[in-house]
C-alpha cells in the first residue's frame, strides 16, 4: 500500500461509516504498531483509536469524514475535512436521539512511511459540533 492509499482508507474506510469493512481490519493494515493520535490534550495509541472509531460508529451511524484538501510534502500530509453525522446516544456528554446533525472542520497532519500511518496531530471543532446538536 502506497503512502497516499493508507491514507485514503483511513478517511475512507476507517473514520467513514460504509458497508464494505469495518474500522479495525483497516486501522490495523494502515497504522504502524507503535503509531500515537495526538490531540491538543490527550494522545491514543492505535488500540485506543481503533476502540474509539468502533464506538463512533455505533453512535454516529452515518458518520462521514471527507477530505477536501490534501498538502503532501516528504512523508508528512496535511488534510482539512468535513465530518459530518448524526450522533443517537449519549455525544460526549450531550444526550442525543438522532434527530440532530453536526458538520465541522477537521485538521490533521499525518506522518505516513513505507504505507503505514505513524502519527497524527488532530483538531477536531467539537464544540461547534455541540451547539449544532443543542440548537
Amino acid at each position: 500500500m502506497t503512502n497516499r492509499e493508507a491514507l485514503m482508507a483511513f478517511y475512507e474506510k476507517a473514520l467513514t461509516v460504509n458497508t464494505e469493512t469495518r474500522p479495525e481490519p483497516v486501522l490495523a493494515q494502515t497504522l504502524a504498531d507503535n503509531f500515537v493520535s495526538k490531540g491538543s490534550v490527550e494522545s491514543k495509541t492505535k488500540e485506543q483509536l481503533t476502540g474509539q472509531l468502533g464506538f463512533f460508529w455505533k453512535l454516529i451511524p452515518d458518520l462521514k469524514w471527507v477530505p477536501q484538501d490534501i498538502v503532501n510534502e516528504g512523508n508528512k500530509y496535511v488534510v482539512r475535512s468535513l465530518a459530518s453525522g448524526t450522533p443517537n446516544g449519549d455525544f460526549m456528554g450531550l444526550p442525543t436521539d438522532g434527530s440532530r446533525s453536526f458538520q465541522i472542520m477537521t485538521i490533521d497532519i499525518h506522518t505516513i512511511k513505507d504505507g503505514k500511518v505513524q502519527e497524527v496531530h488532530h483538531l477536531e471543532d467539537w464544540g461547534t459540533a455541540m451547539k449544532q446538536l443543542k440548537s
